[in-house]
């Protein structure tokens, strides 16, 4: 029987990545995310590698959709928890509290609805691996991203804790931590500003989608005695949220 991979966020970016990629690898493929058309696009795609993808169109933010739609799955045996985003950039007096909640109920409160149900098949298996999307955001925190860098601090703690709570089950926990990663990222968080998101990366070879995906699926891939507890990605030009060189 072929493994299945559940990745949430699967529409673009990493989510989309990951999912071609494992495909690959020989898994089969459920790919979640909101719009319908580019999980269409990206089915047809992962069927043409050979393998088979479900795909579900829903909104990790609502747990009543993720129960919905997840629950139903027998098995899941690696869970890439992807679904995020960052939106805005301002000042702690000056940001817009509805870009805060959309950043902790995706961030946050999805990755743990997504694991609330998927990981007790993982527990019942007694096996499985979990990778949840982290950022160096999750420990350098930046001015001007205090509910971001909320929200990834979270998300690192919580995949610590994760790693002891299904330690006895056999159940591998890995958090990817990337730097630059050229995506819809800064788009989505200047609100469909691309002049000023490409300026995010000016003078920078930023890591892509694919560039993580590979890393999944190393880390994927290795005995069942050794786990990646947390990986940590930047391109070469960048040493940390604070030091990055720009070449012209």
């Amino acid at each position: 029987m072929k493994k299945l991979a559940l990745i949430t966020g699967a529409t673009s970016g990493i989510g989309r990545a990951t999912a071609l990629r494992l495909a690959k690898e020989g898994y089969d493929i459920v790919a979640t995310g909101r719009r319908a058309e580019r999980l269409e696009t990206l089915r047809r795609e992962i069927e043409a590698l050979g393998a088979g993808c479900t795909t579900l169109c829903f909104d990790v933010r609502s747990e009543e959709e993720v129960r919905r739609h997840l629950e139903p799955l027998e098995r899941v045996d690696l869970l890439v928890n992807n679904a995020g985003l960052a939106a805005g950039l301002e000042h702690i007096d000056r940001g817009d509290t509805a870009d805060w909640d959309a950043m902790i109920d995706t961030n946050v409160k999805g990755l743990l609805y997504v694991t609330r149900v998927i990981a007790p098949k993982m527990v019942a298996a007694r096996g499985g691996h979990i990778f949840n999307i982290g950022s160096i955001a999750g420990t350098e925190p930046y001015e001007n991203g205090a509910v971001y860098c909320a929200s990834k601090h979270a998300v690192h703690a919580i995949s610590q804790s994760m790693r002891a709570d299904l330690l006895a089950d056999g159940i591998k926990v890995t958090e990817i931590r990337p730097g630059m990663v050229e995506t819809e990222f800064s788009e989505v968080r200047f609100h469909g500003d691309k002049a000023r998101a490409d300026k995010v990366y000016d003078g920078v070879t930023p890591l892509t989608g694919d560039d993580i995906a590979e890393a999944i699926a190393w880390a994927a891939q290795l005995p069942a005695h050794m786990n990646v507890n947390d990986m940590v990605l930047m391109p070469t030009q960048q040493a940390g949220a604070y030091y990055t060189v720009r070449r012209h």
